[in-house]
């Protein structure tokens, strides 16, 4: 084992020269005698799978304390060695990466859950240190070069495990040569029929591949070095599940598929790139539509490089990879390569190349090469945590979400019987934000009197919200009935509707069928616990007063016909609006229903203060009880045709939005942009997922008006749009 250790200390000495030899020796004796007596699968000391690992990591270039801590990987997990041992003899970073690789290694594969897509978003949300990944990355790739010592079963889950999970966050970070042997490794075992019918074929073709490839390597070789272009050449067979995927694809056999060669030109410089593929061009001819430019335009993970599939004289396709050292090094290895460039060992890097790891990682700027690493942060799902539960399912919830809403996405009975939860094992306020890799354990009692009032407000998602609200609809039938009538008799005495409300059947009548209730008592008890907006039922109301005090009023003129054109003749306007009988009275328009050029409007005669000009609908319009003082009125149609003059109205809007964050932005934003002026705007909310904008607004028309208020219910997040009273 001795020569294993002394052949891992030459390879770092190689790879990094600046590596701490010491720490290393240190750590592989720790993990030594940590593991002493451990067998691994295959008859073997223990100990050689961490040396293992730890050789993969200084293949990856990583610095000292990834190698140690892939040495001591295991410890944590399944030795007496614990994380306070290792913070104490080797430092807290190391400690720290062996915890988060101790913790990636919870990850329970679940076949019948298909959780493929959260386990390798959780795989990445929880590590902080990008380090974590390739270490973890590593492990698995040994592991899957000795599948062949596993049961039968265990072979093909892990394998499995391996396709769906580890190998695409491989392909994600951009390290193509551990992708392709996690495919190939994991192939071997989920299908061994078909990869060792690709095997044998490619077996029997070696010798024509061999002097195919050779041939092409040496003409383009002569090529360049008459063009007097530096480049180094190889050609390779692709890799087998590479080939794999085609087959299935394209429902072929080994013998029916031919562009299974690529070789590979890497040059000095990006121009010499474009160079070469003129020249590859020159000598072969080119396959129309199977160029692809990644140099300019790189792939998600950073690939770059120019492919391009041709024909040789045979008339056999194959590929040929364009590339520069720097590109070639990222393609192999990554993230890690992007490592070995901040320290300083690719001095012609571009730094241009590397832009999607500051997009994929926090990287925190100006460090020092070597501290480089320990600050990459990966931030791919802000949006998302995953966390455990105590048997180890993984379960995903939005950011934010509290013990409280994952009681209730694992079932409603957990959570209306929880009393408190437990987060990685310690006793936690119930109102905790949850945080990636947590084990989050749910107390219940099945004396629990139900959920709190207040856990509505707490909750982030919309289903435990509406489990909360289920449960008081049905288990508080009487409270929610007391705080439903209080809410709602509140919001029709600020909006002046209460007693049109309660004085008219037919409006209540209206008001139950619209939202399908028998008796008033659900209504209330709807609002109550929240099972409807209180916003939609006083719109309701209001719209059916006012539809009732129009069709008073059109009996009222049919019961006293006059000529109306003659009348607004012989009266001259103030303010743009003509009163009946009166010649340039003084006018102020009624605050409570503020009227616009194009509303039906009525005039009340005021004591001292001139004619208060009101909407024919609005509901402190009485006529019947004071018919004296109530004068006919309406807009000087002379004044408006005025081209130049332009009087400007105010009026109020109540906007019902969700709570979505931008919300009253793009509101503000669509009044400065249709030329609105906005003299007055408040914003509340409901806590129920919904708010309230209350604005005053500057208008000359209710033509306008109405072309503002189809604009704002455009708006992603604005529920309705209505008219209002002033909000002073």
């Amino acid at each position: 084992m001795q020569t294993k250790l002394d052949f891992l200390i030459e390879r770092v000495q190689k790879q990094n020269p600046q590596a701490n030899i010491k720490k290393i020796r240190a750590a592989y004796e720790c993990a030594a005698k940590a593991h002493e007596g451990q067998k691994r699968r295959n008859g073997e000391p223990y100990i050689i799978h961490p040396v293992a690992v730890a050789e993969i990591v200084v293949e990856m270039g990583l610095d000292t304390d990834s190698i140690c801590a892939a040495l001591l990987h295991d410890c944590i997990e399944d030795t007496e060695f614990g994380y306070k041992e290792i913070e104490n003899k080797f430092g807290t970073p190391v400690a720290e990466l062996v915890d988060g690789v101790t913790r990636l290694g919870m990850l329970r594969y679940s076949k019948e859950q298909e959780q493929f897509e959260d386990l390798r978003k959780m795989f990445l949300a929880m590590a902080k240190d990008i380090r974590v990944i390739l270490i973890k990355l590593a492990d698995r790739l040994h592991n899957a070069r000795t599948f062949q010592f596993l049961p039968e079963r265990k072979q093909r889950d892990k394998a499995l495990e391996t396709m769906e999970i580890y190998a695409p966050i491989a392909h994600r970070l951009g390290m193509s040569r551990i992708k392709w042997e996690l495919e190939d490794l994991s192939l071997k075992v989920l299908d061994p029929i078909g990869y060792n019918e690709i095997v044998e074929g490619l077996k029997a073709q070696s010798e024509q591949h061999e002097e195919f490839l050779q041939g092409i390597q040496d003409r383009i070789s002569t090529k360049l070095k008459e063009a007097n272009i530096h480049n180094a050449i190889s050609a390779r067979v692709k890799h087998i599940y590479s080939i794999y995927r085609k087959m299935y694809a394209q429902h072929k056999t080994i013998n029916e598929i031919y562009d299974i060669c690529a070789v590979r030109v890497i040059v000095d410089t990006v121009a010499d790139c474009y160079n070469v593929l003129g020249y590859v061009h020159d000598l072969y001819k080119p396959i129309p539509g199977r160029f692809k430019d990644y140099i300019s335009t790189p792939k998600p993970n950073g690939y770059q490089s120019l492919h391009t599939t041709v024909i040789g004289r045979a008339g056999i396709p194959f590929e040929v990879q364009i590339r520069t050292v720097e590109m070639h090094k990222m393609a192999e290895y990554g993230v890690a390569a992007h490592w070995k460039y901040k320290q300083g060992l690719d001095k012609k890097g571009n730094e241009e190349a590397f832009a999607w790891i500051r997009q994929l990682l926090e990287a925190q700027q100006d460090t020092e090469a070597e501290d480089f690493i320990k600050n990459i942060k990966v931030d791919l799902f802000a949006d998302e945590v995953f966390v455990f539960t105590p048997k180890g399912d993984v379960v995903n919830m939005p950011a934010g979400a509290t013990p409280i809403d994952l009681a209730y996405a694992i079932h409603s009975a957990v959570g209306n019987r929880m009393t408190g939860c437990k987060l990685n094992g310690r006793i936690a306020p119930i109102d905790s934000q949850l945080k990636n890799g947590d084990i989050v354990e749910i107390l219940t009692s099945k004396e629990a009197h139900g959920p709190s009032r207040d856990w509505v407000k707490i909750v982030k998602t919309t289903e435990a919200r509406n489990k909360i609200k289920q449960w008081f609809k049905k288990e508080c039938r009487e409270e929610n009935i007391v705080n439903g009538k209080e809410d709602l008799d509140r919001e029709l005495r600020a909006n002046l509707l209460y007693n049109g409300f309660y004085e008219n059947e037919e409006v209540q009548k209206n008001t139950l069928n619209k939202f399908s209730f028998n008796t008033v008592d659900e209504l209330y008890a709807a609002i109550g616990y929240g099972g409807i907006m209180l916003t939609k039922v006083i719109n309701k109301v209001k719209d059916d007063v006012g539809k009732l005090r129009r069709q008073r009023e059109q009996a009222e003129r049919a019961a006293h016909p006059q000529n109306e054109q003659q009348q607004r003749r012989q009266n001259k306007s103030s303010d743009g609006v003509v009163v009946e009988g009166i010649d340039n009275c003084l006018v102020k328009f009624a605050r409570c229903c503020t009227p616009i050029p194009g509303d039906e409007i009525v005039g009340f005669v005021t004591r001292g203060y001139g004619v208060s000009i009101h909407r024919r609908d609005c509901v402190n319009v009485h006529i019947e009880e004071e018919p004296d003082r109530w004068v006919r009125a309406w807009w000087d149609e002379d004044m408006a045709a005025n081209a130049g003059h332009v009087n400007k109205f105010s009026t109020g809007l109540q906007i019902s939005t969700r709570n979505r964050i931008g919300v009253l932005s793009d509101v503000t934003l669509a009044f400065a942009s249709s030329k609105i002026n906005v003299h007055e705007i408040s914003a509340r909310d409901l806590n129920d997922g919904y708010g309230i904008i209350n604005a005053m607004v500057d208008v000359t028309s209710v033509h306008q008006l109405d072309n503002m208020i189809s604009r704002l219910r455009s708006i992603k997040g604005v529920v309705d749009v209505t008219r209002t009273v002033d909000t002073n």
